[in-house]
């Protein structure tokens, strides 16, 4: 392959004790806590508002914060919430503490929180690169569309979802699955015209039960013998407070997003199959009849890409047994959820208790001004089919804010951080380690 050599001149535009790549559910949340903890903190993001997966690919609801009746992720996540709440754009469907919610209003809410932090705001900057010397990050360099532009900092987290920064470092990353296939992308759509008063589905307040709709499964499984269906999963619904409107999550397609070429084609193909799939519903299901699509997500919803090797990496079976480690820094009770590519097919587990997430998945051994926060984070494929969601990401989003916050002032490596000193943090916070 022949290459192409180009000279990059990037000024530095600012320092910072702290800076957080990605804006995301893990990311502004990190970016928060980084801030509160006295860190100058600047968040970058390649799009125009903040929340990512919640937003920009209209994956909802926020799930979860409960288990066993008892709330086991808190501080600035559930206060993130009960922000939402207070200005009538969220909903707590209890018993597991899922969150339906508004998405402009989750852009609005986040945007709020990061600015009064005094976190000062990178939209529109594109992570292309880093300088690294000797696993030390000293700075990031972005595009922009004035060009190239490169922010320093003391300290740095990815929370890019897809390890970006860290890949970029030369961070390792977790080997392949044992089955060799990722799990699959999907695009999520929103539409209007439903009788939602007939989609009981629509709401997530079951506590041990997969709220996707069989009976609708079934009905495109019989369509399939004489109609074009599209790859689809679930189908799951969402409310997002307003009648008549629906989030819906069925499309899927098996492609490694981290690669452009598959990107593009995984994105073209699941338009194509949106626009089939609110077709077959307004020509087969009573309560589709008058259906229309609003929009699609501005981005395809990844559930796994790259993990990075950390100085532990999260099993199944620590999860599942709900081992408590000295160092945990947050929880997850969300179902192990892993979907098939090629079919219909998932895997949902429910936890028989809360699991618990050491800080030891946030950092790789050599990199010492670098920590991940959310479905990066060093996991196997069962417990980071958990952890992978909103709720449980924003938690780890908290305690690696925490953690760099506490690095600047006291300086020294990620790795050497006093963990009873960032759990009690967290405790203060309203993080539930117990």
């Amino acid at each position: 392959m022949k290459n192409v050599q180009l000279s990059l001149n990037a000024p530095i535009v600012a320092e910072y004790d702290v800076v957080v790549c990605g804006g995301g559910p893990a990311g502004f949340i990190a970016a928060i806590a980084a801030a509160r903890g006295g860190a100058s903190v600047a968040l970058i993001e390649q799009y125009g508002f903040l929340g990512g997966t919640a937003t920009a690919g209209l994956v909802a609801p926020i799930s979860r914060f409960n288990f066993g009746g008892r709330r086991v992720i808190g501080g600035i996540p559930w206060e993130f919430v009960e922000r939402l709440k207070e200005i009538g754009s969220a909903m707590e469907e209890n018993p597991p503490g899922n969150i339906t919610y508004m998405p402009e209003k989750y852009k609005l809410t986040a945007q709020r929180m990061v600015l009064e932090a005094g976190v000062e705001l990178y939209l529109h900057s594109y992570l292309v690169g880093c300088v690294c010397d000797g696993g030390k990050i000293s700075h990031v360099v972005l595009h922009t569309k004035k060009g190239a532009q490169a922010i320093g900092a003391k300290y740095f987290i990815d929370c890019t979802g897809d390890a970006d920064l860290a890949y970029m470092a030369n961070v390792p990353m977790q080997p392949a699955n044992k089955s060799g296939k990722l799990q699959p992308a999907s695009l999520c759509f929103c539409i209007g015209g439903v009788d939602t008063a007939k989609m009981p589905l629509a709401h997530h307040n079951l506590d041990t039960e997969n709220l996707h709709d069989l009976a609708l499964q079934a009905a495109l499984h019989e369509l399939e013998k004489t109609e074009d269906v599209p790859l689809f999963g679930g189908p799951w619904y969402c409310s997002v407070m307003e009648e008549g409107y629906l989030i819906v999550n069925m499309t899927r397609i098996s492609a490694d997003m981290t690669d452009n070429k598959e990107a593009t084609r995984a994105e073209c193909v699941l338009h194509e199959d949106v626009n089939r799939l609110v077709e077959l519903l307004r020509r087969h299901v009573p309560e589709y009849k008058n259906a229309f699509l609003i929009s699609t997500a501005t981005q395809v919803g990844v559930r796994e890409t790259r993990r990075i090797l950390g100085a532990h990496t999260l099993t199944g079976e620590e999860y599942l047994n709900g081992v408590d480690f000295p160092d945990a820094v947050s929880r997850g009770c969300h179902p192990i959820d892993i979907h098939h590519g090629g079919d219909t097919g998932q895997r949902c587990s429910f936890l028989k208790c809360a699991a618990y997430i050491p800080y030891r998945t946030l950092y790789s051994p050599g990199f010492d001004n670098l920590l991940v926060a959310g479905r990066c984070f060093s996991a196997d494929e069962v417990s980071s089919a958990s952890v992978r969601v909103q709720a449980s990401v924003m938690g780890l989003g908290q305690a690696a804010g925490v953690s760099a916050a506490m690095c600047a002032k006291n300086g020294g490596s990620v790795a050497d951080v006093d963990t009873d000193a960032l759990r009690a943090r967290l405790v203060e916070l309203g993080a539930v380690l117990d």
